[in-house]
């Protein structure tokens, strides 16, 4: 049996990194993570010329805030691999006066942030391209924000919407954003949601009368202000933990800190793991799960919570008969093409596997092959696979230390769990 809560919420941090910056005053974040991710936007945010106390060694940040003020007239922002951080912050640049540039790695420059620029420039922001349109290096020539309406539709990622969500009380005119068809992960835009609300603003959600869908959000024209805030452990994190327990029959792992209270969709994995036959005890603050004499396969839709797609993946491998693993179209263009990476990665252990669009089919090995998995410097890649070696004999885990873009200590904390310091 094992106890413990993972480390910080990379997702509630980020959020509350770029709330706290725009709000009236000083803001305490505990519990924050630090990792190559959050490091980028704490170090963007300094860039842009915001005051932050940073005290790693207890996982704590102040933030000074501006009053949506960006000090800084120009700035060249490197957001690494980091997805959320050049979102949120190129939306953050739109409030500013002068010209900021954001950029990351190689791979990020594959990653498609056209979505985003255009609600932005639907709104009133002057953005441009310097390579290839559609995807960064970006200049936002900045002059605050227009507002008006803007449409979200069919987007590849949720943090477009977030990005803009967070910065619309501070436009000019209000804001309102028509939602298109239903929105891809909007678990994650219900968390800044209700984040944004912690910090003072409460943006207004109307749904279709015929569907129940959410159809506009309207975010007023208020300020945020300044509060003590802890975040949440990070249930993406925590997937591993709650699938290593279900692997292991006789186990038994319990995640303080998260529950059915928290504002992260991903807790529902621990809901996957019993519909394949592991045992849950789902608490307010708290979940456990208990390893199950054998585990079934299940055909599931993950589009609410695709950072567990590749835990599950590596769950199924021991699971008896088929899994099928849909709504994964998201994963193309995260730190790698997921979908094609778990592909090659799992039959290297012996599975078939089977892709068809945004759908990933999985029958378990007969017999288990030793291996060395590429994890294509993808954090989820190392981790989830990390759980078969828990199970099988030769697995290798190929440059380990991406995991230190969220989870630093992870290795750490799963030699923990399972005894093998």
């Amino acid at each position: 049996m094992a106890e413990f809560a993972p480390p910080g919420s990379k997702s509630l941090t980020n959020r509350a990194l770029v709330l706290a910056a725009m709000a009236d005053g000083t803001s305490e974040l505990t519990n924050c993570l630090f990792a190559d991710d959050t490091l980028v936007m704490i170090q963007s945010l300094q860039r842009l010329g915001f005051t932050l106390d940073v005290d790693q060694a207890n996982a704590r940040l102040g933030v000074h805030g501006q009053g949506g003020r960006i000090p800084a007239a120009s700035a060249d922002l490197a957001c690494g691999n980091s997805g959320t951080s050049i979102r949120f912050l190129t939306a953050l640049c739109a409030l500013g006066k002068g010209e900021y540039r954001l950029d990351g790695v190689a791979r990020m420059r594959e990653r498609p942030i056209g979505q985003l620029v255009d609600m932005l420039r639907n709104l009133g922001v002057r953005i441009g391209y310097l390579d290839n349109d559609g995807f960064p290096p970006i200049e936002v020539q900045a002059h605050g924000l227009a507002g008006g309406i803007a449409r979200f539709s069919h987007a590849r990622s949720s943090q477009y919407l977030s990005a803009v969500l967070q910065v619309c009380p501070f436009a000019k005119h209000e804001v309102k954003v028509d939602l298109d068809g239903e929105v891809t992960s909007w678990p994650y835009v219900a968390m800044t949601m209700q984040l944004m609300d912690h910090f003072g603003v409460m943006a207004e959600l109307l749904r279709d009368k015929a569907t129940g869908l959410p159809k506009q959000i309207v975010v007023p024209q208020e300020r945020y202000r300044a509060c003590r805030y802890d975040v949440e452990p990070d249930a993406s994190n925590a997937s591993y933990f709650l699938a290593l327990a279900a692997l292991h029959k006789g186990s038994k792992i319990t995640l303080n800190g998260l529950g059915k209270h928290s504002l992260q969709g991903d807790v529902g994995f621990g809901d996957v793991l019993h519909r394949m036959g592991a045992g849950l005890v789902f608490g307010r603050d708290f979940i456990t799960v208990m390893g199950a004499d054998h585990l079934q396969g299940i055909d599931i839709d993950l589009r609410d919570m695709p950072d567990t797609a590749q835990t599950l993946a590596v769950v199924a491998l021991f699971a008896q008969g088929p899994t099928t693993i849909r709504g994964l179209h998201t994963l193309r263009v995260k730190e790698t093409d997921r979908i094609a990476a778990l592909a090659a990665e799992l039959t290297k252990l012996g599975a078939d596997v089977d892709v068809e669009d945004d759908t990933l089919s999985i029958q378990p090995p007969e017999k288990f092959k030793a291996a060395t998995i590429a994890t294509y410097d993808d954090h989820r890649m190392a981790m989830s696979f990390s759980l078969a070696g828990t199970r099988v004999s030769g697995v290798t885990i190929q440059n380990a230390e991406c995991v230190n873009k969220t989870y630093p200590g992870y290795f750490d904390d799963l030699a923990k769990v399972t005894g093998a310091e």
